[in-house]
């Protein structure tokens, strides 16, 4: 089988920040990596999926709520994809990941979508780890520009 791109990526080298992972058609996959692979400190099952709760709910409430296709957490723990339509550009993507990692950083209230009817997970959130996590990671994109969205060589 041929190998898919995100796999052919030297994660050695990968660093957290904002990556254009994908463009198919009219769709750009946003490779948003919290953490460093393969290092200590992987985000807990629990806080990346209050941040998945929280991150979507922003981003599907947002401006560019009808170019958001999917926002969703990454197996191996070190981040989140977001698919979005391209409408919306480069440099707009990653002012809405800014926006949406602040209100996580700052989110006080109910996790939307935590309750039993609402989540097949409901008791696996941890809102105080998320925001850490979240303004930990806030502060490595404060600066992210478009010319930062190639991976690493």
């Amino acid at each position: 089988m041929e190998k898919i791109k995100s796999f052919t990526i030297n994660h050695d080298t990968l660093t957290e920040g904002i990556y254009l992972s994908r463009v198919d058609g009219d769709i750009n996959t946003y490779d948003v990596r919290l953490v460093k692979p393969n290092q200590d400190g992987f985000l807990s099952t629990a806080s990346m999926h209050t941040i998945e709760h929280l991150f979507a709910t922003y981003a599907r409430n947002s401006e560019w709520k009808d170019s958001v296709i999917y926002v969703g957490p990454m197996g191996c723990r070190t981040g989140f994809y977001l698919l979005m339509r391209n409408t919306a550009s480069h440099q707009a993507v990653i002012r809405l990941i800014q926006e949406s990692f602040a209100f996580i950083a700052s989110f006080k209230g109910e996790i939307p979508g935590s309750r039993q009817e609402e989540c097949g997970n409901y008791l696996d959130h941890d809102l105080e780890q998320a925001k850490k996590d979240g303004a930990s990671f806030l502060q490595k994109i404060q600066e992210y520009s478009e010319s930062k969205l190639d991976y690493p060589d």
